[in-house]
């Protein structure tokens, strides 16, 4: 697993590679990824967007961004938490995710909490010795 805290918001994520959803033959893999986000902060917060950077094994970079997630936009008290799972594919056996999730206080103030850098690997990768 892979957390990372930012202004009290705690962003937890575990990936797991779906062999039975790739198709390696065919340059197609696929992971999902089971996201925890804590309020641990002293103010109510609302998760307004995401902006997700995914980089292939070939170093290419696909962005997403939008509202919200899974269709939601949560509102999280101090101490309440949210998950939600998610996948990508990739035309590589690895690579890595990252972003951040834009919160908004009550009072309208917004700050990008981050989401932790997390490793998408398939045993189809393979192994290099330095």
């Amino acid at each position: 697993m892979y957390s990372a805290t930012t202004s009290g918001i705690k962003v937890t994520v575990k990936p797991v590679f779906l062999e039975d959803q790739s198709s390696p033959a065919e340059n197609h893999y696929v992971w999902a990824y089971h996201v925890r986000i804590e309020n641990l902060g002293e103010r109510t917060v609302r998760l307004r967007a995401r902006h997700w950077k995914i980089t292939d094994a070939f170093g290419r970079l696909q962005e997403v961004k939008g509202a919200g997630v899974v269709g939601e936009q949560p509102s999280l008290e101090p101490g309440q938490s949210f998950e939600y799972t998610s996948g990508t594919p990739l035309a590589t056996p690895s690579g890595i995710m990252s972003g951040s999730y834009m919160m908004e206080t009550a009072d309208g103030t917004r700050f990008d909490a981050a989401i932790p850098a997390f490793s998408l690997d398939s045993p189809h990768q393979a192994a290099k010795l330095n």
